[in-house]
């Protein structure tokens, strides 16, 4: 059995206020079920767009230990990098313009699977 956790990216974020500055003001309260250091760590996301948010949890995972790997696994990419990353695991690419999103909704969440993009 593969152990599972959840990060909170907020403390990691740089777009907390208008001058994209994260002004430190939450507390850093993540913890993974079991050491990273050393192993290798897949992160999933949903929607991979601008790299933003991956930064992020790369960052908050670092926080907790450096692991020997970080991987990177994503249900839907729209394209649209403002950062150099890129997925190792992709579900489908999507192109899009930058006008539209993305939701994702889950059968154990929201009651239904689907992948709706909304915006002109």
């Amino acid at each position: 059995e593969l152990p599972v956790g959840f990060l909170d990216i907020t403390p990691y974020r740089d777009d907390l206020d208008a001058g994209g500055e994260n002004k430190g003001l939450y507390k850093v309260e993540n913890t993974l079920p079991v050491s990273v250091k050393g192993k290798k760590v897949i992160l999933v996301d949903d929607v991979l767009y601008t790299g933003r948010s991956v930064r992020a949890a790369m960052d908050a995972v670092i926080n907790q230990g450096r692991p020997d790997m970080i991987q990177l696994a994503i249900l839907v990419d729209r394209g649209h990098r403002e950062l150099p990353i890129r997925p190792d695991f992709v579900g489908k690419n999507v192109p899009t313009s930058r006008k539209e999103s993305i939701s994702v909704r889950l059968q154990e969440i929201d009651g239904r699977d689907e992948v709706v993009i909304e915006g002109d």
